[in-house]
């Protein structure tokens, strides 16, 4: 007889479970939607800051065509959107599992008032969107040279 080791969380575990597929089916799915397309996905970003004195953001966007993807400044604000979409050589019915998410995807970031909105730059190679956002000469750090009376 094999020993086996008490869990009390175990039937919580499987209740959250349950009640986790309940709420997804109540509130996570349309009429119009099907098991292929579910689910909304968000790109991932990094955001720093680089020695020339400007922010770049770089977006993960694997299998996304270029001409999917759109940049759009207003109002101070940096909208990257598009669409993933699903391979069109692969029928529905012959896939075993998606985990991959496909559909239209939207992020938005608000920009400092350093950051020059008319001198961004965007480049997307292999699979990852940059995008360039030079700062003000006005915010670059500056020397002072301090004078000896």
């Amino acid at each position: 007889m094999n020993m086996v080791r008490f869990d009390p969380f175990r039937e919580m575990s499987t209740l959250q479970d349950r009640v986790n597929r309940i709420f997804a089916d109540a509130y996570g799915r349309r009429d119009d939607d099907d098991l292929m397309t579910r689910g909304a996905w968000v790109p991932p970003v990094d955001i720093f800051e680089t020695d020339q004195h400007e922010l770049v953001i770089k977006a993960e966007l694997p299998d996304v065509n270029r001409d999917d993807i759109n940049l759009r400044v207003e109002n101070n604000t940096l909208t990257i959107s598009g669409e993933k979409k699903m391979e069109t050589e692969v029928k529905e019915n012959q896939y075993r599992r998606v985990e991959r998410s496909y559909g239209s995807f939207s992020r938005s970031f608000t920009l400092p008032q350093t950051v020059d909105a008319t001198n961004i730059g965007a480049d997307y190679k292999n699979g990852v969107l940059t995008v360039r956002l030079p700062l003000r000469e006005e915010a670059k750090p500056r020397q002072i040279q301090v004078k000896v009376s």
